[in-house]
């Protein structure tokens, strides 16, 4: 946000108030989105086409997905390959504090669309710190 005391310096731009469609505007247009400086969660938004909209259809919508969510401060993209790495091992010298700080048993395989979904009919969009 443009109070954070570092936002000019990362030649950041708020884009509050500013809808997708206005920055993608054409086919194969990308932006990049950056969640969580401290994790450097970087995603790459690609407008692969324009579809038909469908008035029986509530936007957005998830059409696919795989993985469970990442939780919070894990360390961004390598911190949760360790943690896949080690929730596939029960044996792993580290798997009981990582079962402990994930407060029980985490599945990274879970993904539920349905639930995504649900989450998205929301005014928030699922987002739930703001």
């Amino acid at each position: 946000m443009a109070d954070d005391d570092f936002w000019d310096e990362l030649n950041n731009v708020d884009y509050k108030g500013i809808r997708i469609n206005e920055i993608l505007q054409f086919v194969k247009n990308t932006i990049i989105y950056e969640y969580d400086f401290g994790d450097g969660w970087m995603h790459e938004i690609l407008l692969e086409k324009f579809v038909k909209e469908d008035k029986n259809v509530r936007y957005p919508v998830c059409i696919a997905g795989k993985y469970n969510c990442p939780p919070e401060d894990v360390g961004g993209t390598g911190g949760y390959m360790d943690l896949i790495r080690i929730m596939k091992n029960p044996n792993h010298k580290e798997y009981e504090s990582y079962i402990k700080w994930l407060g029980g048993k985490y599945d990274y395989t879970d993904f539920d669309i349905n639930n995504v979904n649900k989450e998205l009919t929301k005014r928030n969009f699922g987002i739930k710190y703001f």
